[in-house]
């Protein structure tokens, strides 16, 4: 049983921001054949009928926020359009704050909708264009040398780089698969020396994002997700309650070896059994 001081503030908590692959479902490699992941549903009931404010942060990019939530929805998990979020989400907050109104994509609808929705306009991997600012997504069978030497010299120009996610994989049913933004990024920063900016998890403009999205600060959210690279630490750097969970990427002896300090709030083999300590 976890310490019932953690407990306490577990039912403190005004607002959670839930991974999506490998935490609620799991898919393949292209993010299709999505199914539930243990305790998934009862989790997201758990929250409604609590009326516990959630949303869904998902580092993937393939789909745009409102397919990402019309998935959910056909595994009968009630997530609206306007709960679900991706790293094109929070790259809107981002590209506004920053003025960058024309940017290079290397990545797809899940991408360029958001941002077109926001007033950004979007660019193809296209040499010479000139632009604010390239974005690097999900860009896996779309990839060329072509799309990575446009990105290049892009920056060379003076354009700022961003990344969905440095995530070296992501989880699938059928085990790991390498993460197209850090592969892309890698060359792009191998080449030109840039900083690499993440958008998505861990930032903490991600979780800025949510916390806006969901009116309410950081430190009244919790965080769940398996990645222990991306999860947990977003949650420490807000000083929110973390929560990790075994579905996905991570395991039971993922944290043992890190500082007590950094490691997750609670550390759960599934969320149903998050779904059951909300309900005690």
């Amino acid at each position: 049983m976890p310490d019932p001081a953690v407990v306490d503030r577990l039912h403190r908590v005004r607002g959670f921001v839930l991974d999506m692959d490998g935490t609620l479902v799991l898919g393949d490699r292209n993010n299709q054949g999505l199914r539930p992941l243990p305790g998934a549903l009862d989790l997201v009931q758990t929250l409604h009928e609590r009326s516990i404010a959630f949303c869904v942060f998902t580092n993937g990019t393939v789909k745009t926020p409102a397919q990402c939530a019309d998935a959910l929805q056909q595994l009968g998990l009630p997530v609206l359009t306007d709960d679900a979020l991706t790293p094109a989400s929070s790259a809107v907050d981002v590209f506004l704050e920053r003025g960058h109104r024309r940017v290079m994509v290397l990545g797809g609808r899940g991408i360029t909708e958001p941002l077109e929705a926001a007033g950004i306009e979007t660019l193809p991997p296209v040499r010479g264009v000139r632009c604010d600012a390239v974005m690097a997504g999900w860009y896996r069978q779309e990839l060329t040398f072509e799309a990575l030497e446009a990105a290049v010299f892009a920056v060379l120009d003076g354009a700022q780089f961003y990344s969905a996610s440095q995530s070296l994989f992501f989880a699938t049913a059928e085990g790991r698969s390498l993460g197209t933004s850090r592969a892309i990024s890698a060359v792009v920063r191998d080449i030109t020396g840039c900083e690499v900016t993440v958008v998505g998890k861990p930032s903490l403009s991600a979780l800025q994002t949510a916390g806006r999205r969901l009116g309410v600060p950081s430190a009244e959210l919790a965080v769940v997700g398996d990645d222990p690279e991306l999860e947990v630490p977003m949650a420490h750097a807000g000083g929110a309650f973390a929560v990790a969970v075994h579905t996905g990427i991570g395991h039971a002896e993922s944290y043992t070896d890190l500082p007590a300090e950094v490691r997750p709030h609670l550390d759960l083999p599934d969320v149903g059994e998050l779904a059951r300590l909300l309900r005690s």
